[in-house]
């Protein structure tokens, strides 16, 4: 007890050592924790509740601890919980994210040749044969998960705090909307109308702008009403580029518009649908990495409008 009372009257410098101390310990121990197959969270805080209950049998076989020093020895045990919990979980998801990260990677390789394939035997078929549909419906579900890979791996850059990495270029948007309508009108029927002025430029990645317009687009025709025309309506402002989009059909509420940009969010009416739920998150990151901005717009009646804004080139 003497020596506990020791402790207890220690200096703000060994305080300060000592707590650093207890933190170090403490996520080592989260960290060991998290690789072992089995361990639970509550398993590693129970832990820390058998620590406590030994400590005061220890201490109290000769005599009751005084309340300051019992609340000293729960402090402290709460704050190593505190931080093997924090750690165990920042573990778990470090090695979850590696998982993923692999395995996307892993399934990039087969993917492509299937890709490959695909695109050698539509090519060879003759126009009206009835396999073409087979293989372009095939060659339209390899590129969307290719597109889901692409967005895992993405989100899980973001997630680590890394930057999505572009190659910005002068290019020509209005070209650009109307290469991607091209390809759509394609896969989805000649539903994509595109109102355009003409020469609108923009310093940007192409690649990724494409990819933008087209999760949008896509979007457009998996949520709105069937067999209607989506527009994409591209003009030059004073201030910006603006691009719309626009779909019929029922509208988004307000609380599914909250969390329409959301990682791994969906919507009720989305809960049905393909995909991780990432490909507006990955939207917002990208125009915002532009200086741009999304938003939606949708009412009943008047159908959803999403609407990009990007800056104009600079002369």
């Amino acid at each position: 007890m003497d020596e506990l009372s020791t402790k207890i009257e220690r200096t703000p410098a060994r305080i300060k050592t000592d707590k650093l101390e207890s933190t170090r310990i403490g996520k080592k121990h989260g960290h060991e924790r998290a690789g072992f197959a089995d361990y639970s969270m509550s398993q590693v805080i129970f832990e820390y509740h058998i620590l406590r209950q030994v400590i005061f049998e220890i201490l109290e076989e000769e005599a009751a601890l005084e309340v300051r020093e019992r609340d000293i020895i729960i402090d402290s045990i709460e704050q190593a919980v505190n931080d093997a919990a924090t750690q165990f979980s920042q573990t778990l998801r470090d090695i979850q994210e590696l998982f993923m990260v692999t395995l996307t990677h892993d399934l990039r390789n087969p993917l492509n040749v299937i890709k490959i394939g695909t695109q050698l035997t539509l090519r060879r078929l003759e126009q009206g044969d009835s396999h073409v549909n087979i293989a372009a419906t095939m060659l339209k579900a390899v590129e969307r998960l290719n597109s889901m890979i692409q967005n895992l791996l993405d989100a899980s850059r973001l997630r680590a705090g890394e930057s999505l990495k572009f190659e910005f270029e002068e290019c020509s948007l209005d070209s650009l909307v109307q290469d991607v309508v091209e390809d759509l009108n394609f896969a989805y029927g000649d539903r994509f109308i595109v109102v355009s002025d003409t020469a609108i430029r923009s310093n940007c990645s192409r690649k990724e702008i494409r990819r933008v317009i087209e999760n949008v687009a896509i979007n457009a025709v998996k949520y709105g009403a069937a067999n209607t025309p989506i527009t994409l309506t591209l003009e030059q402002i004073e201030t910006h580029i603006s691009l719309t989009i626009h779909n019929e059909g029922n509208p988004i509420s307000s609380d599914a518009q909250s969390i329409l940009f959301q990682q791994f969010r969906r919507t009720i009416s989305a809960e049905d649908q393909t995909g991780w739920g990432l490909g507006l998150f990955l939207a917002k990151s990208i125009i915002e990495a532009h200086q741009g901005t999304i938003e939606v717009e949708s009412t009943e009646g008047k159908g959803t409008n999403f609407i990009i804004k990007l800056p104009k080139l600079a002369y």
